[in-house]
């Protein structure tokens, strides 16, 4: 069986600053519909609130959209792992380390661990529905459940037909990002679309880098990725689209009158990094750092953005 430190990379840990990230902005974008979080504590919301939104039920929703968004990205991880595991794709996997193929946990306990995570984000999810009247939520839930197993998982998955990218700007990106800002005020503003979308992009980047790094081994297999469609030149020149245009998006905040918004330009250093590696065909385990950093930039230019937005 699997140590604790295997199963704790198994989940990935890389990859969950883009399931805080959604939350965040999501949160700052709610918070600066209602006139901002000055204006919650001195209770000077605007007329258009949803009856009873105060910081103690915002603060708890924004928790519980955060282990619902950790629940699916940290099931799905386990769920890919699990199921490519199974088909045999991981056999010649690059990248770290792999519970089942590497037969580092046997397949039933990598199945189970997935669909415990899943079961976390349900229930919490459940709550979020109970606490913010939102039902429209549950059926949400389950098709982002579902979305996160065939990813990988069935007799055909679509992670192996190049729609990889448009699930996860689905989910982690609009799906997470509006969920959360609606289930707090029922309301959408400019800025939480722009947001969403934003999160998306910076999404796809990581699944992209991810997937450009096993081009080799993923055309073997049959697994036919977006990176694998697009060649190794172009799918590059994609991933440097993908973080540049969440940049782009700052100007619909910066037009609807949260100027503060133009804060999360600062994580553009962020970026740096793992562009020069990504544009300077860098391959194999060299591009693994990228997703780490490709994630850490989302993140810190989703905080700083839902904190403009929330000023």
């Amino acid at each position: 069986m699997a140590t604790a430190a295997q199963w704790i990379e198994g989940a990935r840990l890389r990859t969950l600053p883009l399931a805080i990230a959604p939350v965040l902005i999501g949160t700052g974008a709610a918070l600066g519909s209602i006139g901002g979080l000055s204006s919650l504590i001195i209770g000077s919301v605007d007329d258009g609130q949803p009856h009873g939104v105060h910081l103690p039920s915002l603060f708890l929703r924004a928790l519980l959209a955060l282990v619902v968004s950790l629940g699916l990205q940290i099931g799905s991880n386990y769920a890919n792992d699990y199921s490519d595991g199974i088909r045999g794709t991981d056999d010649e996997r690059v990248g770290p380390l792999r519970l089942t193929a590497t037969g580092a946990a046997p397949p039933h306990a990598v199945k189970r661990a997935a669909f415990a995570s899943f079961a976390v984000a349900g229930l919490a999810g459940v709550l979020l529905t109970i606490v913010s009247h939102s039902w429209w939520l549950i059926p949400v839930g389950v098709l982002a459940v579902l979305a996160a197993w065939y990813y990988t998982g069935g007799k055909h998955p679509y992670g192996y037909i190049a729609l990889g990218e448009v699930f996860v700007f689905v989910f982690f990106g609009l799906v997470a990002t509006l969920g959360s800002a609606y289930s707090m005020v029922h309301r959408l503003s400019p800025s939480a679309w722009a947001g969403a979308v934003a999160i998306g992009l910076f999404a796809c980047a990581v699944l992209m880098v991810n997937n450009l790094r096993d081009i080799p081994s993923d055309s073997q297999v049959g697994k036919t990725t977006l990176a694998v469609l697009l060649g190794d030149d172009h799918a590059r020149a994609v991933y440097a689209l993908l973080v540049f245009a969440p940049y782009v998006l700052l100007i619909v905040p910066i037009l609807t009158g949260q100027p503060a918004a133009l804060l999360a330009v600062l994580s553009l250093v962020l970026i740096v990094s793992p562009l020069k590696t990504v544009l300077g065909n860098a391959e194999g385990t060299a591009l693994i750092p990228t997703i780490k950093h490709t994630g850490l930039a989302a993140l810190t230019y989703s905080a700083l953005l839902a904190l403009g937005l929330s000023l």
